[in-house]
């Protein structure tokens, strides 16, 4: 059944897929029962050679790194006791504007604030246009005063959250077991090109696509993780099978811990149940689990592919293809 969900789905990104609209992409499909299908077309790379699209084939995920890494980091390091959501990050951070002690809002913040996006943060700064030293870039986003604005979407929760974790285990975030088809990179396999970056001067492959993670030595808490299609299955196997609570719990109109939940006009499509929650990547990546279906789908692509400056109708193909999953599966059971 699942692979009759995945044909039916895929015809709808076909007419995305092309030289001047998304390059490759790949549908993976999973049930709770561990049924998966994948199907894919298009190419992995355009310039400066061609080469189609395989099952094989390393993405760079960028912001499903939020979700599929450095929440679940979080989360196993308060099962193993060594941090409370509800604790300041200074017990981790404990310089984190060290030069205000009293007056700095950062050192107010929560890992529960950063998981949920509801600090004063801003949503994205271009950090590495002030220095490609990562340790030098680190003390930069934890001495540097951020503007206060409302709460938003944003890079800089999880690039704390990052050094958090890594000030905790001692360790580098890359030295953080992950399960087989995911890895920061440089990939061990062959990679989907995304970008041809202007400040790096050449196309990218296997090397992260966000400047600020690059920057940052590659691995940061907000991008830097690549997967396979498989890789990105297993990994919503194991959420649809496991102890699901702490992400599914809503904390707010849109969100969860990381994740988004379901909510009028968001990329996932209106079909799905409210127990479904998702996040998409800017490189053209996504992913989402539909706890009531026991259910979950993401769609692989390299729309950045060989620039970002394009408009390749993604925003409009994410909700019509969960929308056409949901509904071939419904049909179907």
């Amino acid at each position: 059944m699942i692979e009759a969900v995945a044909a039916r789905a895929f015809e709808v990104a076909t007419p995305f897929l092309g030289d001047h609209g998304i390059p490759g992409a790949a549908l993976g499909v999973v049930s709770a029962e561990g049924e998966r299908a994948v199907v894919l077309a298009g190419d992995a790379a355009l310039v400066p050679e061609r080469e189609p699209l395989t099952r094989d084939h390393w993405f760079d995920l960028a912001s499903l790194t939020k979700v599929m890494a450095t929440t679940p980091m979080i989360l196993e390091l308060v099962r193993r006791g060594q941090i409370d959501l509800d604790h300041f990050l200074t017990t981790a951070i404990p310089d984190l504007r060290q030069y205000d002690e009293v007056g700095a809002l950062e050192r107010r913040l929560t890992f529960r604030d950063c998981l949920a996006h509801r600090t004063h943060l801003p949503s994205v700064f271009p950090l590495y246009t002030y220095s490609s030293d990562p340790g030098r870039l680190k003390a930069f986003v934890l001495q540097r005063e951020w503007p206060v604005g409302p709460a938003v979407y944003s890079d800089i929760n999880f690039i704390l959250l990052g050094i958090a974790v890594e000030r905790i285990t001692g360790r580098p975030l890359r030295d953080w077991p992950l399960a087989g088809r995911l890895a920061y990179g440089p990939t061990p396999g062959p990679s989907v090109a995304t970008e041809h970056c202007r400040w790096r001067e050449r196309v990218l492959r296997g090397e992260v696509h966000d400047e600020n993670a690059f920057a940052l030595g590659g691995a940061a808490g907000h991008a830097g993780l690549f997967g396979t299609v498989d890789g990105v299955l297993d990994f919503a196997l194991g959420a649809l099978r496991g102890d699901s609570e702490a992400i599914r719990e809503p904390h707010g109109e849109e969100r969860t811990l990381g994740w988004e939940r379901r909510y009028r006009g968001w990329q996932g499509g209106e079909a799905c149940s409210p127990a479904t929650i998702g996040h998409t990547g800017f490189t053209g990546t996504g992913l989402w689990i539909d706890f009531e279906r026991r259910l979950a789908w993401t769609l692989l692509t390299n729309r950045v592919h060989p620039t970002r400056h394009v408009d390749t109708g993604i925003f409009e193909l994410r909700p019509a293809l969960g929308e056409t999953v949901i509904a071939a599966f419904d049909a179907l059971s």
